[in-house]
This record gives C-alpha cells, structure tokens and sequence, in this order.
C-alpha cells in the first residue's frame, strides 16, 4: 500500500520517520534507534546494528475552516475532513557491509496534504462539487555510513521522492491563471526527485552524543497543474536542516533535544504569497501567488527511559513556529498546515533476542490561525479562519539480523 499523504505538525513535513522516533516526538538526529534512522541522519545507522523494521501508522487530522464578511455569500463553517483516516506505512533496513561501512535502505511518507471539503468553500465564487486537494510523497532513501572512528561517524543518502497530486473544486481561481485549463479537476499528476542528505554523528565520553543533518531541496513539478502552481507546475520538497543533543542522564535515562530548519519560502509554489496575484502575477507563473508559508524552526525534547532490559519507554514534545501567516488563510484553506505542538508517548517490546514491538501515539494540538485582511477584494473581501489538530497511533515490528 501506498502512503496516503495528511497533514503532519511541522507544517506538511512528518515530525518523525518511524514509530519509535515518533514515540520521541520525532527527536532523533544525535539518537538513532531503528533502520529508518538514515533517513533523520544517515550518519547514525552506523550505531543501530543489522535489522529490518517495518511499521504502519493509522493517522486522523481534523480540518476546518470558517469565512466571515464576505460580500458574494461565502460566510460559513467548512470542513474539510472528506477522509477521515489514513494510512502511512513505513519500512527500513541497515546492514554493515565492510569495517567500519554501513548500509541502510529506508522508506518513508514525508506528510503532504490533503483536504475534502463536501460544501466547497469556494462555491460562492463559482466553485463546482467538492473541494479539496492530495498531495501524496513517498521518499526512498539509500545511505552509506562511515565510522572514521569508533565513536564517530559521517553519512550520505539520497532521497528519492515520488509525488503525485490532484486538486478538485478550484475552478473559480482559472480566472486568474496564466493556464486556465491546469488549475483544477485534471485528475492526479506525478513527479519524481532526487535530492541528497548529508550527516554526521559523534560520542563524547559515556554520556553525551551530538549529531547533525543537512537535506538539500528535492525538484519536483506536476504537469497537470500548471495553472495552479508557480513556475509552471513546480512543487519542491524543500530544504531541511538540524543539529541534536542525546545525554545519558543514568544507565536507563537519556534525554534528547533537536532543532531542524525547513526552508519552505524557497520553494516558490509553498511560499510566494497570496499578494502576488494582486501585483499582476498570474497563478502558474513564475512570480504566481503559492501559499505564503514562511521557514519555520522546530523544537523538540525527549526523553527515553530503559524501565528493564526488555521494556523501553519513550517521551517527547515538538513546538513548531507557525508557517502560515495570518494574511494568507484564504488560499490555506486548503492546505491548513497551522498546529505547532505535539506530545506523544511510545515503547518497545522485546519479544525475543532478535525481535521487538514498538508502538507509540501522538496528539497535535488543535490550533485556530485567525485571520488579517485575509480574502483579497477580487473574491468579495472577509476573512478566513483555518483549524487543525491530529491524532496518530503505529505499531511496528523489527528483526535483528
């Protein structure tokens, strides 16, 4: 089965690559822990051993949206939960191929974004049936990892990302398109992308481990939506970057804390804003009006605590800045990517010398982002209200080999 692309709390990125780094909050870059570590930092599956983890998560977000003062008759209270429930699986596999070089092979959905609003909210514009667009990703990636010594190594991967998409219901903003006939209602467009990432990985003393990981923007472009995104249909998976610190508190307690950087301005169909339409920027053109999401830094700390040789808990918070001024949710509506805070508890289970369970569950705060001269005069004036919340709960299972 396919990942079915949602919403994930650091804007449309997961805010972890597996179920166990999603038990920490998605925490993990100086603390690799199962296969899928190379796709965090390809640096740390020189310290996870031989193994295949494979997992699946079951992933409910709740969207919404409401429009107030506007003069063509859209006010009212929309959601935009068409699905209600996803599911995102996930697989990984690390082996040590020569001294000191290790490879790992990782599998992951990388969020995205999917909305289905049944009373379109841009029907008083002259929108037709429902609403609402997908965004599916999947990204493949291949590591190396070197220990240039015993306790400190470096990797490389490439991400290998497979997108596909589609938009329904936004036939109102072919008016405003350099290609009126790509906008809306294609049915799905694919694409396919190759971008790098680069970590590191180090052991000071018994206790402290610090890593860091840098990803380069993967190209992207949906040929079918050239209308609707900027420079003709491309759509990015953005840069990211971050730095962690793990610290060996007692035998069984380690703490964690991360800071990524996701560089979602640079990708000009995510963030050029909503004004550029109203500058003479067509949609679809190369200065055409995206949805405004502004780089966004997030936060998180955990804690994984070994309660006995079989049993590891885990714990871990994220706090995201917000990536959608408040300007920009009249477009956002369909892409309500606005909660910032996240808590999630997991564990694992070993069930045997070679095999272990893990589970976690994760809640993401509802988050309201109120509006502020949001809905440009040409669509009636008003504003826009856009909510979101989630909940997610995997299971994953592991052989050590």
């Amino acid at each position: 089965m396919l990942p079915t692309s949602v919403f994930a709390t650091n804007g449309y990125f997961t805010n972890g690559s597996s179920i166990q780094s999603n038990g920490l909050g998605g925490a993990g870059i100086a603390f690799p822990v199962d296969a899928l570590a190379g796709y965090i930092n390809p640096a740390g599956i020189a310290f996870v051993g031989n193994r295949v983890d494979v997992g699946l998560t079951v992933f409910n977000p709740d969207r919404s949206a409401t429009i107030t003062g506007n003069q063509y008759g859209a006010d009212g209270s929309y959601s935009g939960n068409g699905v209600k429930y996803f599911l995102l699986p996930e697989a990984g596999y690390t082996h040590q191929v020569a001294d000191d070089l290790y490879f790992g092979l990782s599998l992951t959905a990388n969020g995205g974004m999917n909305t289905g609003y049944h009373d379109n909210p841009y029907g008083a514009f002259g929108g037709q049936g429902e609403a609402g667009v997908n965004l599916q990703q999947i990204v493949l990636t291949p590591a190396l990892a070197y220990k240039i010594t015993p306790t400190q190594s470096i990797g490389i991967g490439a991400n290998i990302a497979w997108q596909r998409f589609y938009a329904d219901g936004l036939t109102p903003f072919a008016a405003f398109s350099q290609a009126p006939g790509s906008v809306s209602n294609t049915g799905y467009s694919s694409s396919v992308g190759v971008g790098a990432r680069v970590g590191w990985n180090g052991h000071f003393g018994d206790n402290l481990t610090l890593g860091a990981t840098w990803a380069s923007k993967i190209p992207g472009s949906f040929n079918g939506y050239q209308g609707l995104f900027a420079q003709s249909g491309s759509f990015d998976i953005p840069a990211n970057f971050g730095i962690g610190a793990a610290y060996r508190v007692t035998s069984g307690l380690t703490l964690l804390a991360d800071v990524q950087r996701i560089l979602y301005a640079e990708t000009h169909s995510v963030g050029n804003p909503l004004a550029n339409l109203l500058q003479g920027h067509a949609l679809g053109s190369s200065d055409g009006p995206g949805f405004g999401w502004r780089d966004i830094n997030i936060y998180k700390v955990a804690a994984s605590y070994a309660y006995s040789p079989t049993l590891t808990l885990r714990f871990g918070f994220s706090h995201a800045q917000q990536p959608i001024p408040s300007s920009q949710t009249f477009f956002n509506i369909l892409a309500p990517g606005v909660v910032q805070n996240q808590a999630s508890v997991g564990a694992t289970w070993q069930t045997s010398q070679r095999g272990e369970i893990s589970f976690y569950y994760s809640h993401a705060f509802e988050k309201t982002v109120h509006r502020s001269n949001s809905i440009p005069a040409p669509f009636g004036g008003g504003e826009a209200d856009i909510a979101l919340s989630e909940n997610s709960l995997g299971f994953a299972y592991a052989w050590k080999i």
